[in-house]
């Protein structure tokens, strides 16, 4: 069935008064330093499904993206720290991850273009011994390119020992499984907060407040704020290897999905709604479960009650997210796809469409297999744009973006504020 998209019309005819709307909010408030944004978009709604203030996926942007970057990257560190000379990059630890290491590679990149001396280090808590024997490591990145890592232990001791300096460091580093102790009584700026790690934040609680920003947004321009958002609901202190905590979340996945329903019926959709089911923190698609049927909880295998009892950095999922499904409309090549979109400080810098090729429309993309493809939605021609999609909707994702940043600039307020 063909949808009249509510949402797209109400931003387009709105969007000079949206630009004013988001630019009180944006004025002089701290914004993420960077974040990356899924967006999902069905047709008949289009929503965030997730928000990532760590991105890795740089290596995914066309070049002038890139471009772009190098100056409002210049911009964000100056406004943090007026004369920053030197900047530290803490990367995570799976340096084995080619892409992964090709990511930071343009992150360093564009700091040094910039006009920062940068080096990136990461923890090795997985190598202790290599802090020992060398200084550095040299690594190849996917496309061949080599990048330096060093040792964040031997760079602190140089540092404490005034032969090195640095006035910034710029987390690349999720902070998964807490804050070091290295880290905790730093003298030097960090960037991103630290506690905007996962170790203490919860994909919730940046829900509830994009709930808030587009319940604004709503009233504003006359739209129903479900059309640009997910219903979604959270269980806390669950094991999932327990027949009475899959019950529990079974009756919560229920009721949430009877509020869908009524939400479809209330706009005269056809399809089928469904639930996502995800850990409350983390990242990199773990512990991620499409749900077309709650009664799903109850019937797991042994392979899908591992999926979701542990996620990155070995830690246990006891918390879990609930969150409305979105279709999504898109293929690229024929394969599934979705939206990322990369910010600097609130400041597009381009994003990429995900793809898989094994999924269904319904499915979590961001797992082994996953593809990419670059966003150009400029009219110049660059040799590496992939796509150039519809402006107008682009523009939708920029919105989109954008209030994902105000939500997330709100939530590291609060995390700052209780921890």
């Amino acid at each position: 069935m063909v949808y009249k998209p509510l949402f797209a019309k109400a931003i387009v005819k709105n969007q000079d008064l949206i630009h004013t709307w988001l630019k009180q909010h944006e004025l002089s408030k701290e914004l993420p330093l960077y974040s990356s944004v899924d967006i999902r978009n069905s047709g008949f709604k289009m929503a965030v499904v997730d928000t990532n203030l760590f991105p890795a996926g740089f290596n995914n942007l066309c070049e002038h993206g890139i471009a772009d970057s190098v100056g409002l990257m210049k911009q964000a560190v100056l406004k943090r720290v007026p004369n920053c000379q030197n900047i530290l990059i803490i990367a995570e630890e799976h340096t084995r991850n080619t892409w992964y290491l090709e990511n930071i590679r343009i992150l360093e990149e564009i700091i040094r273009k910039a006009e920062f001396n940068v080096k990136i280090a990461t923890f090795l808590t997985i190598q202790p011994g290599f802090c020992e024997d060398v200084n550095h490591v040299v690594l190849k990145t996917a496309t061949g390119q080599e990048v330096n890592i060093y040792c964040f232990k031997n760079i602190l001791n140089k540092f404490q020992q005034n032969q090195e300096k640095f006035d910034l460091i710029i987390m690349n580093n999720d902070l998964t499984t807490g804050i070091p102790d290295i880290l905790k009584n730093s003298k030097i700026p960090i960037y991103p907060s630290l506690m905007a790690g996962w170790h203490s934040r919860l994909k919730s609680h940046h829900f509830d407040h994009t709930k808030d920003v587009l319940n604004e947004l709503g009233k504003l321009i006359d739209l129903d704020p479900w059309l640009l958002s997910c219903l979604h609901t959270t269980i806390a202190d669950v094991d999932i290897n327990q027949e009475d905590d899959r019950v529990k979340i079974q009756d919560l996945a229920a009721d949430l999905l009877k509020k869908i329903v009524k939400k479809y019926q209330e706009h005269a959709i056809q399809e089928k709604p469904y639930l996502v089911l995800k850990s409350d923190s983390g990242t990199y698609g773990m512990g991620v479960m499409t749900l077309e049927d709650p009664a799903e909880i109850l019937h797991l295998n042994r392979k899908e009650k591992n999926k979701l009892h542990i996620g990155k950095g070995s830690q246990v999922i006891d918390r879990f997210l609930l969150q409305e499904g979105v279709p999504t409309i898109y293929t690229v090549e024929t394969r599934v796809s979705e939206v990322c979109m990369y910010q600097i400080e609130n400041h597009l810098v381009g994003g990429f469409f995900r793809f898989h090729a094994e999924k269904t429309d319904r499915e979590n993309l961001n797992s082994k297999g996953m593809g990419f493809k670059k966003i150009c939605p400029r009219i110049e021609k660059y040799a590496d744009c992939e796509v150039h999609p519809d402006l107008n909707t682009y523009n939708i994702y920029k919105i989109l973006a954008r209030i994902a940043g105000i939500a997330a600039h709100r939530e590291i307020v609060q995390l700052e504020r209780i921890n």
